[in-house]
């Protein structure tokens, strides 16, 4: 029996992830933790399923809340919040937190020598360089859960030195909801606009990120931090259908490609799994009725935010963690409704002008830079607002 601690469970990944839990077969896992921010009655209702041994809320109130619950009717269940907690008790950890709050997980769980199914991007682009050491800890392995980056991964597995062997690798995009879209044309969208993706269903965040290209462009950080490839040679390819999932070029001419209906359940499963392959069949293809697979360039004009991706992750050292925290701010002032969906660029490219060009050591460093980031974006929306 594998026990997997769930980083996030109530959000999209971490219900997902107990559904690939629920579809398996009787004593293949043990949910033995599972954590939230401040979803009372979801974070409850998950406990009272699944009889984990520890529930994790970092939010003060709501914690005292479900411990307060929790003890009337389910009082072996220990109430903490401390995410550091998971690894101990874990041999998988799923971090399906969302944006930099998901750093502590994947440090303490990498830091206990266990395996991290990686969903939470931004903390590994934020932090490559001080995640990259904790890597190298015995028992330590990070497995992407990311469809993107489980797809290279799977890809890969065709290589016997994938180091010498691999010419490119090509990450998928669907385009998002404005695909085809001119800049002009974006100037006024909504929200509900945003957050209408063509194929995936995702939390608003990462769905907003994915209408701008930004999910894609942290992705092609997070290919860099994972493969070890520098960024020029890590493309991205749009592909609407969303059926191919990326792509691995050898330098021999031959692309190996994952393909597969999209289903978040399978690079969960896979993570989970991994190096076997689940015994239950998420995302398989009826091939007598897809007719097509269609590829094209990014525009990177009217979706800057991509571009902004690659020269931060080329700068290197803090600048990803800058665009990540400028990122957030951005996003979250959109879907207040502070700014246009069109000022998320400009709100991050202006905050990237302030990056004081800091190497990080520690982790201390990247917390230090993600502040000062936001703080400055914070300044930059106020600025947009006023304007």
């Amino acid at each position: 029996m594998k026990r997997v601690a769930i980083a996030g469970s109530t959000g999209s990944i971490g219900k997902q992830t107990l559904e690939v839990i629920s579809a398996s077969k009787l004593g293949d896992y043990e949910v033995v933790a599972i954590s939230a921010n401040a979803s009372v009655a979801e974070i409850i209702a998950q406990a009272r399923i699944f009889k984990p041994k520890l529930v994790v809320i970092t939010d003060e109130s709501a914690r005292i809340n479900v411990a307060r619950e929790l003890l009337i009717t389910d009082p072996k269940i220990e109430v903490s919040g401390d995410s550091a907690q998971m690894s101990d008790i874990a041999d998988v950890v799923v971090n399906g937190v969302v944006g930099f709050a998901g750093l502590s997980v994947t440090i303490a769980t990498l830091k206990a020598g266990k395996r991290l199914a990686l969903a939470n991007k931004e903390s590994l682009i934020a932090a490559g360089p001080v995640v990259a050491p904790l890597r190298k800890i015995a028992g330590a392995e990070i497995v992407p859960v990311d469809s993107e980056h489980c797809a290279i991964h799977q890809c890969l597995r065709s290589s016997d030195n994938s180091s010498r062997e691999v010419a490119k690798l090509l990450l998928t995009a669907s385009g998002g909801p404005f695909r085809g879209r001119t800049r002009k044309s974006l100037e006024n969208v909504t929200i509900k606009d945003a957050l209408k993706h063509p194929t995936w269903s995702m939390g608003p965040k990462i769905t907003v990120d994915s209408s701008t290209l930004m999910n894609k462009g942290l992705e092609v950080i997070e290919a860099h931090e994972l493969f070890g490839l520098d960024y020029a040679s890590i493309d991205v390819v749009v592909h609407p259908q969303s059926i191919v999932h990326s792509m691995v070029e050898f330098r021999d001419g031959a692309t190996i490609a994952q393909l597969s209906l999209p289903d978040m359940r399978l690079p969960i499963a896979y993570a989970l799994e991994y190096p076997q392959r689940s015994t239950v069949g998420f995302g398989a293809i009826d091939w007598t009725k897809l007719s097509r697979l269609d590829f094209e360039l990014p525009d990177r004009d009217t979706f800057r935010c991509l571009d902004l991706a690659y020269a931060a992750g080329r700068v290197g050292g803090t600048a990803p963690a800058w665009l990540s925290a400028a990122n957030e701010i951005a996003v979250e002032a959109f879907l207040a409704g502070a700014v246009q969906w069109s000022q998320i660029p400009t709100i991050i490219e202006a905050t990237m002008q302030h990056h004081d060009g800091l190497m990080p050591i520690e982790v201390e460093d990247i917390l230090e830079a993600d502040k000062v980031a936001r703080r400055w974006a914070r300044d930059i929306v106020r600025k947009e607002v006023v304007s």
